[in-house]
């Protein structure tokens, strides 16, 4: 079963330095009936304004994944890690017994904007840990570019949460065909144009879609669509 959820239909949040439109409930939005979809908990578009951003503040018991779209992000947290992130860049932190950090635009002229995502861990009391890794843009073209992975790949952020993070720009008329394990769930984010799932449902840019029941789907693109697929536990 697909469900299309449209990009006007998420929550949004703005004010003088953030624009942020949620997937799911969080922070002042809360919809008993839109928690999590399996251990995806937030899932956060994000553009923040120059030299504005998110100052230092705590976070527990949460796998955060942040990938860069445009501009630049700054972080810097409690356990000495520091740097600038950007295209190509994707950071994963496992907040785990408890950490702080900060994630700031440096640039003082353009905007930036990521995706935030949360997952619920596999464990909890983890030690704190952060990664962040850089891909290979042109290797997601007209495939699946796995970024974010609990199973050992190479490339990909390790993340101790049973999902998989995959990355792709499929030129127009391109097909990917995609297969998971019985009982598992998908979700799937375009960023960027235009997607037909399983010659049916049409998920434009910026709408996501939820599949559950099955565990294969086809993605075409009408046009280049830039876009990301999870495969998700079935919690």
């Amino acid at each position: 079963m697909i469900q299309r959820f449209s990009a006007a239909s998420r929550y949004s949040v703005k004010n003088d330095w953030l624009e942020s439109n949620l997937s799911f409930s969080f922070g002042e939005y809360y919809d008993e009936e839109n928690i999590q979809f399996g251990p995806l908990r937030v899932f956060n578009d994000d553009t923040v304004q120059a030299g504005k951003g998110f100052g230092i503040h705590p976070h527990r018991e949460a796998e955060i994944v942040s990938i860069v779209l445009h501009g630049q992000l700054k972080h810097e947290d409690s356990l000495g890690n520091s740097g600038i992130l950007q295209f190509g860049n994707v950071q994963r932190m496992t907040a785990g017994t408890g950490l702080l950090h900060s994630e700031m635009n440096p640039s003082l002229e353009e905007e930036a904007s990521f995706l935030q995502l949360w997952f619920k861990p596999s464990k909890k009391q983890l030690p704190p840990s952060y990664e962040d890794i850089s891909y290979n843009v042109d290797s997601m073209k007209n495939k699946l570019l796995p970024i974010v992975s609990s199973i050992p790949t190479n490339g990909a952020a390790k993340i101790h949460s049973d999902v998989t993070l995959y990355l792709s720009k499929l030129d127009e008329g391109e097909k990917i065909f995609f297969q998971q394990e019985q009982g598992r769930k998908m979700y799937v984010f375009v960023i960027e144009g235009e997607l037909i799932l399983d010659n049916d449902v049409v998920v434009g840019k910026r709408d996501s879609a939820r599949i559950t029941e099955q565990n294969q789907l086809t993605l075409k693109s009408t046009k280049e669509a830039f876009f990301l697929l999870i495969d998700l536990g079935g919690v």
